[in-house]
């Protein structure tokens, strides 16, 4: 990769995000299936967008319908997913966009690799902490008895780990609060921190 020589741009991420009136960042929503992570990151995006903030959510399944279609569920596959979403959100962080990612992300070091792409106040970790039993009880895909019948293998929270985080920035209650509390609870987070 020696021949391979970064080409910096005019235009930065400074100047992007001033166009908006946002501070760019990565709002990454981690948690077991069933907890809430899609509904209450598209519930964030609709209320940031009617508030004129530019905006992107990237989320688990649409990403592997394209970009990451060629990868499974094993460890390793779970590891390579990761890593191309953070590649791909840092870049629309640098676009000065407030990006929403929707990912269970099980593992802790996973989450840490994509914190460090971005500057230290760029990334807002989210652990949508439901307990197994309310996300097993929702199953909104099915995938939770297709796991205990043993149709899908390397299943979070079934048969794959998942590892809690130890300091999320945000860490929202999914099984009790409805989604309009959680939303207003990240907003009063973005703007207590200058991110809108």
């Amino acid at each position: 990769m020696s021949n391979i020589v970064w080409h910096e741009q005019a235009v930065t991420k400074l100047s992007r995000a001033s166009l908006a009136k946002q501070k760019p960042c990565l709002v990454w929503f981690t948690g077991l299936s069933g907890s809430g992570k899609s509904t209450v990151a598209n519930a964030l995006e609709q209320e940031l967008h009617r508030r004129g903030f530019h905006t992107y959510l990237l989320d688990g399944d649409n990403v592997r319908h394209g970009l990451n279609k060629d990868l499974g569920f094993t460890d390793e596959d779970r590891v390579e997913n990761i890593r191309r979403i953070g590649e791909m959100a840092h870049l629309f962080v640098d676009a000065g966009v407030i990006v929403m990612s929707a990912f269970i992300s099980p593992f802790a070091a996973e989450r840490e690799m994509v914190r460090g792409l971005l500057e230290p106040d760029e990334f807002i970790e989210v652990y949508m902490n439901a307990p197994l039993e309310v996300c097993e009880g929702r199953d909104p895909k099915g995938l939770y008895l297709k796991a205990r019948q043993g149709e899908i293998q390397n299943f979070t929270g079934i048969d794959s780990a998942y590892e809690i985080p130890r300091q999320a920035d945000v860490a929202l209650d999914t099984g009790t609060l409805p989604v309009e509390a959680c939303v207003e609870q990240l907003v009063n987070y973005m703007e207590a921190n200058g991110y809108i």
